[in-house]
């Protein structure tokens, strides 16, 4: 009894652990795009350096994603999340002293990469250290950290003056490396390396994939769900970060005024906090599969309901408290089940695919915006423009859910 107590009890801390690591990966995230306002007079970037600077931190993502999977297949978990926090924490930093366009695009890249690394270790780490039936709703409790991180940095622009935007990034970089000693102590005393915990799908007898393999995630039927998650992490991180990129413009374009647009920003955010944190709870019962219809059904609905809603605040606001709801809450779903679907030793790499493959879409999302706009699309029309792409992402999460489905009843 005392040793389930003892063990219940460090399970929790890490828990607690892994939730703080995801807010301060939420609040780097978006520290660029709230810190725009105050680059923009400082350093006068042209539309291009802007751009590049926008697409450092992704692009650094997608290679950590990568990267980062794969090292905490092959070097242990622990080892690569404390790295990739050192560095993002480290980088970000950094960028607050940046003296150039350049030096800011690069730290940018550079944080970018220990954000990457992180995440897809975090899911894993959950995923191999929670019971049998909190695994995906501990890995949505993580995730969740990330858009309330996301609603700080949006509350903390609103509360400080644009020309003081350093500050956004030396918060960003000072609480991870805070947490690094908390993580060294918890992680190393309360659990052992990842991958010793956990035994391969299909039984313990079941032949284990070679460690890190990228090969390996498409091997044993797994092929067919692999594609459809990517695709539905792909379109749905489109969506998300179209959104966030394109949401403040769209509704100052409308005539709100830059409080009421970031009070639009942080419902969409708080929205996908809490939406990711019940549809957890509902994964590990009984009403799953009605839960993960409602939210993919959701989406399109609310995308098309935001478009139609630009000149009333509270209904602009509650379509997007709404819409981020649907959306992380996704996102949160499809984490969780990427973490569910490989073995131990090649989890690492196949969450940090899974992660990898909507990256691209984040990338994508913010650049339809700005072609779309350049072609002479008025911003308020974008959002009505991607209700096609957001149906897609819905009918390939469906057909995602039901191959997993019938694989695990076939199991």
């Amino acid at each position: 009894m005392v040793n389930s107590s003892s063990s219940s009890n460090a399970a929790t801390v890490t828990i607690v652990c892994c939730v703080l690591v995801a807010f301060c990966e939420g609040f780097d995230l978006q520290a660029a795009g709230v810190a725009a306002a105050g680059i923009a007079p400082e350093f006068k970037p042209t539309p291009e350096q802007f751009g590049r600077f926008f697409s450092a931190s992704t692009f650094g993502l997608f290679l950590g994603a990568l990267g980062g999977g794969r090292l905490a297949d092959t070097l242990g978990r622990r080892r690569t999340l404390v790295a990739s926090i050192v560095l993002f924490g480290l980088f970000s930093m950094l960028t607050a002293q940046a003296w150039s366009i350049a030096s800011l695009t690069g730290a940018r890249l550079l944080t970018g990469v220990g954000l990457g690394g992180a995440f897809p270790t975090l899911m894993a780490w959950v995923n191999e250290h929670s019971a049998p039936t909190r695994r995906r709703a501990n890995v949505a409790l993580v995730y969740s950290g990330m858009p309330f991180g996301g609603a700080l940095v949006s509350l903390m622009s609103m509360l400080t003056e644009s020309a003081h935007w350093r500050l956004i990034f030396i918060a960003g970089g000072i609480a991870p490396l805070v947490l690094v000693p908390v993580l060294l102590w918890a992680l190393h005393e309360a659990l052992p390396e990842a991958g010793a915990t956990g035994a391969a799908r299909g039984g313990a007898h079941a032949p284990k994939p070679k460690t890190g393999s990228f090969i390996a995630i498409f091997g044993d039927g797994r092929a067919p769900a692999t594609l459809l998650l990517w695709v539905s992490c792909f379109l749905g991180l489109l969506t998300v970060y179209l959104m966030l990129s394109w949401l403040p413009t769209m509704l100052r374009d409308a005539g709100f005024s830059k409080i009421e647009a970031g009070c639009a920003q942080i419902a969409f955010n708080a929205g996908g906090a809490l939406s990711a944190l019940l549809l957890g709870e509902l994964l590990e019962r009984s009403l799953r599969k009605p839960s993960i219809a409602a939210t993919l059904i959701a989406a399109p609905f609310l995308v098309f309901l935001l478009s139609r809603s630009s000149h009333e605040f509270a209904l602009a606001v509650a379509a997007a408290f709404g819409l981020g709801g649907a959306l992380l809450a996704a996102q949160g779903y499809f984490y969780a089940s990427a973490a569910s679907l490989y073995p131990t030793s090649i989890r690492g790499i196949g969450s940090g695919a899974t992660v990898a493959a909507g990256r691209l879409g984040s990338i994508v999302g913010p650049v339809l915006g700005g072609v779309l706009t350049a072609a002479g699309h008025r911003s308020t029309q974008l959002l009505s423009e991607i209700v096609p792409l957001v149906v897609l992402g819905s009918v390939t999460a469906f057909a995602f859910a039901w191959q997993t489905s019938r694989t695990r009843d076939a199991a």
